[in-house]
C-alpha cells in the first residue's frame, strides 16, 4: 500500500500518522516504531472529532529519547510539536464556497451569525490570555525573550484602530444606530404579525364554535321530529276510537 501511494501521489510526502485519541495511548510508541520503517522522522497527530475547546482540534507529537542522569537506560517519550493548518489558494476558495452552501435549516441566519461571532470572541479571548501569560513569564524571567514574537506583537498593536479618533467614533456610532434601528423595526413588525395571527386564530376558533353549535342544534331537531310524528299518530288513533 505504501508503494502504491508513492506511485499515485508522487509529489506528496508522508510525514507521519494520526488517530482520533483524544489523548495519547500506551501503544502509540510501538505503532510509531513500525511507522518509522517507512518514515524515519514520523510525526503523530491526534485529531479530536468532537472538539470541546476553542482552537484547532489537533495536537502533534514526535518521539524523543529521554536520557536519565543516573545512568539508567534511555526510554522513548512523546514531545509536543507546534503546528498550524494551511491550504493552497484553490483549496481555500473551494472550502469557502462549500461553507456558503452548508446552512443549518433549524436556526435562522441571525442565530448563525451571533453564534459565529461568539465563537470568534471566545477564540480571541483565549489568544489574548496566551499572550498575557507569555509576556508575564518573559517579564518574570521564566522565559527568554523571543524577538520574532515581539515583532509580531508590535505589528498587532500597530494594526489596532485608533478608538479616540472622532471620525472613527462617529462612524461607529452611526453604524451602531443603523443596526439598532433595523433590529427595532424588525421587532415591531414581528410583534404586529404575531398579534395579527392571534386575532385571526381567535376569529377562526369563534367561527368553528358557532358551526359546532349550529350542527348540534340541527341534529337535536332531527332527533325530535320522529317523536313528534309518533305523538301525532297516537292522538289521531285516540280520536278515531
Amino acid at each position: 500500500m505504501y508503494h502504491m501511494f508513492k506511485k499515485v501521489n508522487a509529489k506528496e510526502r508522508i510525514v507521519g500518522w494520526y488517530h482520533t485519541g483524544p489523548k495519547l495511548h500506551q501503544n502509540d510508541i510501538l505503532i510509531n516504531d513500525l511507522i518509522r520503517k517507512y518514515c524515519p522522522h514520523s510525526v503523530l497527530v491526534i485529531i479530536d472529532p468532537k472538539p470541546t475547546r476553542i482552537g484547532l482540534p489537533t495536537e502533534a507529537y514526535k518521539v524523543v529519547e529521554e536520557i536519565h542522569d543516573d545512568g539508567t537506560p534511555t526510554n522513548k517519550t512523546f514531545e509536543h510539536v507546534a503546528t498550524e493548518i494551511g491550504a493552497e489558494e484553490a483549496e481555500e476558495v473551494g472550502v469557502e464556497h462549500l461553507l456558503r452552501d452548508v446552512k443549518d435549516t433549524t436556526v435562522g441566519t441571525l442565530s448563525q451569525r451571533i453564534t459565529n461571532q461568539l465563537m470568534g470572541l471566545k477564540g480571541l479571548n483565549q489568544k489574548l490570555k496566551d499572550i498575557h501569560g507569555y509576556l508575564e513569564k518573559v517579564a518574570m524571567g521564566d522565559l527568554p525573550m523571543n524577538h520574532e514574537i515581539t515583532y509580531h506583537l508590535q505589528d498587532i498593536f500597530n494594526l489596532l484602530p485608533d478608538v479616540t479618533n472622532p471620525s472613527f467614533v462617529r462612524s461607529l456610532q452611526v453604524n451602531t444606530n443603523d443596526q439598532m434601528l433595523v433590529m427595532y423595526i424588525a421587532s415591531v413588525i414581528r410583534s404586529v404579525i404575531a398579534l395579527h395571527n392571534l386575532i385571526n386564530n381567535k376569529l377562526a376558533n369563534k367561527e368553528a364554535e358557532k358551526k359546532e353549535g349550529k350542527d348540534a342544534k340541527e341534529k337535536k331537531e332531527e332527533k325530535e321530529k320522529p317523536v313528534d310524528k309518533d305523538a301525532k299518530k297516537e292522538v289521531a288513533a285516540d280520536a278515531k276510537k
